[in-house]
């Protein structure tokens, strides 16, 4: 009987010494892959530093107009990467300029809503009124969740939102916010007012495809003429 309960004794201290060498090696690994990923962040982060001028002045040769006060603070390394890539290929000049003051955006936006226009700035949905034409229409725009409508989730009812077009500045208010499933286009009809549209995907740090869409309305409270 002793002899039987000193094996089990050696028998448990082996299991649990070798359960306890399993943590910390799975501590070990995953501690590096935490540093592993912040540092890789950071090193993105340095390198678009780096290589900005570079950017600016290539993509302001070749006609493109160039943000150089975005403020990327809150940008996924992967969204920075891509809009930095995105000024490196030739676009039209914007059809309009986004401008949301509380959450210091100021983005162009540009027609369609494809992986390069969305990478670069703010996207048109087309199909919805268009910036800068008369009429009560509602214009729909779409953003990425992890770059220029990262800030989303501070927006409240009641904050201005400013469209520029060539010749007219357009002053709105959001007047409602709802979070709806991608299916729901109800949200870009017209309005009883002329109104803006904005679209995003939600949750904000969703990992994958979000499956839901954070929606902002806005009414049209003033439109101002500027001289070209």
């Amino acid at each position: 009987m002793k002899i039987g309960g000193s094996v089990r004794t050696k028998l448990r201290l082996f299991v649990e010494c070798s359960l306890l060498v399993a943590g910390v090696a799975l501590l070990g690994i995953v501690s590096v892959a935490l540093v592993h990923r912040s540092v890789s962040s950071r090193l993105a982060l340095a390198e678009f530093d780096k290589d900005q001028a570079a950017l600016v002045e290539k993509a302001a040769a070749s006609g493109t107009p160039v943000d150089e006060k975005v403020d990327f603070s809150l940008w996924s390394a992967k969204r920075i990467r891509e809009y930095r890539a995105s000024l490196l290929v030739k676009k039209d000049a914007p059809m309009a300029v986004l401008r949301i003051e509380k959450l210091k955006v100021r983005v162009p936006v540009f027609e369609g809503t494809d992986d390069l226009v969305l990478n670069r700035g703010v996207g048109w949905i087309a199909g919805t009124a268009r910036p800068g034409e008369p009429g009560n229409g509602n214009i729909g725009m779409a953003g990425h969740r992890d770059g220029f409508f990262r800030g989303f989730k501070d927006i409240a009812v009641g904050d201005a939102i400013e469209l520029a077009t060539p010749g007219v500045v357009s002053h709105y208010a959001v007047d409602h916010i709802e979070i709806v499933y991608p299916e729901n286009v109800e949200v870009l009809r017209p309005r009883s007012a002329a109104s803006l549209t904005l679209v995003t995907c939600y949750p904000s740090y969703f990992v994958g495809d979000a499956p839901q869409r954070f929606i902002v309305h806005a009414t049209l409270k003033q439109q101002v003429g500027v001289s070209k």
